[in-house]
């Protein structure tokens, strides 16, 4: 589709300022500096300030791209709200000065030396004038609020518009919508907006086996205090099984779950210093699957198949795919301050595309989990994901709730809570006490997903040795994930009859759109990733 408006429906109302009545001296290129206040007496009383060059930003006005009577495509209506945002930010400073101003002239007028030469009447006027003022200022603020939320919607609608721009580039000859005809010039912009083309996001059919693309990540794949000395942990990680245990020198391996001589899964056999025993017939595997003991026969040269595997910030990490795996490994740290209070693993029968779906959808809650966290929570009229024009991370709206999507399966999110069940404030730095999540999402098969769940608190570390609390946490997730599951476990068999589960995705759908988007990229090979910063 080609995304296009008017000028007129996408910039903010923008009037010029009155005059004011404040006798302050203007800075250059149209903006102000707080250099002097002149009094009653019209004497220059020496207020230089420090916070000066707050207020040395030029009135963004004169530079509004000129659109007018023409059409838009999205991405010259994202540069008109991008303008819109920039006026907004320098009403609010010029806002600021004003009450700034009005302030100096309300210490001037009490000032005890004034008192001396001033009748009653005379300070009783002025504190009426400016109470006047300050009341002026007063609606200009609210006025100035207004401007900031409608531009920030605007440019959540152009952020859609841009996004629809995407699915029309990647898949052009799927819309089923017709162009819009010259007639639509005559639309209202709410029209316009009602009747833009849908997106043709389409995940649907019978789960196909992964895109090698996809393996060309850093995976963790379990928690660090749950692999100890002497002990395996199977895993199967994109359709293959594998084995986990720690070498003799404590660091991490991962070899196939397969003996090269007849097949037997090691994970039934046991670690012996430091290498992977078969049950069957003995033969022993190093952390690079190399067989170093044959019991009753010749030793040969006989290797399977390892993976590069790293442990870092309390993770088991391993590189499935072919390429030569990053240098870096994704950091998974919860923020400073907080508290590991628990780490869980649980084997859920669902594709790790639908768990995540669901793990990046916060508008599902007040209707799915009634009996656990969002239990009592009210429903808004709207919900918002609010998140920069390149990213896969944002912040909920109205929601205290933080959240990331961080390639290639992992979702962070930070929760500010008063209490069990309630929210506090409208953004997480209102918050005082805050829950962080990480929630992993391996691809163990096309049908089962290997999720590693980690709990951070920035507040209650008594808890941490409170006993068995391990186990009420493990309860609780349990339940949460249960609300989820009865759903998504009913969209994977109508998604594998055929139906699309991302037939007509909404305004609060945006991040797991970006992810859906973000993975297609992947398994086409695209050099750049969309929503990542260029390298």
């Amino acid at each position: 589709m080609t995304a296009f408006a008017t000028a007129a429906a996408l910039s903010v109302p923008i009037s010029l300022c009155r005059s004011s009545k404040l006798n302050c001296k203007k800075g250059v290129r149209g903006g102000f500096r707080v250099f002097a206040v002149l009094g009653e007496e019209g004497g220059l009383l020496d207020k230089k300030s420090t916070w000066g060059p707050l207020f040395d930003v030029e009135d963004p006005r004169s530079k509004m791209p000129q659109f007018k009577g023409k059409f838009l495509d999205a991405y010259q209506a994202l540069e008109v709200a991008r303008y819109d945002i920039q006026y907004c930010d320098w009403r609010a400073r010029q806002d600021l000065l004003t009450i700034m101003i009005l302030h100096e002239k309300v210490v001037e007028v009490l000032n005890p030396l004034a008192r001396d030469y001033k009748s009653i009447g005379t300070m009783k006027k002025e504190l009426a004038e400016l109470q006047d003022e300050l009341s002026q200022a007063h609606r200009q603020v609210h006025i100035s609020e207004a401007r900031v939320s409608t531009a920030l919607d605007k440019l959540a609608y152009m952020e859609e518009l841009v996004n629809d721009r995407l699915f029309q580039d990647r898949n052009p000859a799927d819309s089923d919508q017709p162009s819009p005809s010259p007639s639509t010039s005559t639309q209202s912009p709410d029209s316009v907006k009602n009747k833009s083309p849908r997106k043709n996001l389409k995940v649907s059919g019978p789960v196909q086996p992964y895109h090698p693309h996809l393996k060309n990540f850093w995976y963790p794949v379990a928690f660090s205090t749950d692999l100890k000395d002497g002990t395996m942990i199977p895993i199967d990680c994109f359709e293959e099984p594998w084995v986990l245990f720690r070498g003799m020198d404590g660091k991490p391996g991962c070899i196939r779950n397969t003996c090269a001589h007849r097949a037997c899964p090691l994970d039934l056999g046991s670690v012996n210093e430091g290498r992977v025993r078969c049950p069957y017939h003995g033969w022993e595997y190093s952390t690079d699957g190399k067989c170093e003991k044959m019991p009753s026969t010749r030793l040969l040269n006989v290797k399977i198949k390892s993976l590069p595997c790293f442990e870092q910030e309390g993770m088991i990490l391993v590189w499935p795919g072919s390429d030569p795996p990053a240098a870096t490994l994704p950091s998974l740290q919860p923020p400073p301050g907080f508290q590991v209070h628990a780490e869980i693993v649980m084997e859920l029968p669902v594709e790790h595309g639908l768990l995540l779906d669901n793990l990046l959808d916060l508008a599902h809650a007040p209707f799915t989990h009634t009996s656990t966290f969002a239990k009592g929570w009210s429903v808004p009229s709207l919900v918002k994901f609010l998140t920069p024009a390149s990213g896969l991370q944002g912040y909920w709206d109205p929601y205290p709730i933080d959240m990331e999507f961080r390639p290639p399966c992992m979702v962070l999110s930070t929760i500010g809570i008063s209490k069990p069940g309630k929210l506090e404030g409208q953004s997480t730095r209102e918050c005082a006490t805050h829950l962080h999540q990480l929630h992993v999402c391996l691809p163990s098969s096309r049908h089962k997903t290997r999720l590693l769940y980690r709990m951070s608190l920035d507040f209650a570390p008594v808890l941490k040795h409170v006993p068995f609390m391990h186990y009420l946490w493990r309860h609780f997730a349990e339940q949460v994930l249960n609300e989820d599951l009865r759903l998504v476990l009913g969209q994977q068999e109508r998604m594998i009859n055929g139906a699309n589960v991302w037939n007509w995705p909404v305004s609060y759908d945006k991040l797991g759109v970006r992810y859906r988007l973000w993975r297609d990229a992947v398994e086409e090979g695209a050099k750049q990733l969309p929503f990542e910063k260029s390298t």
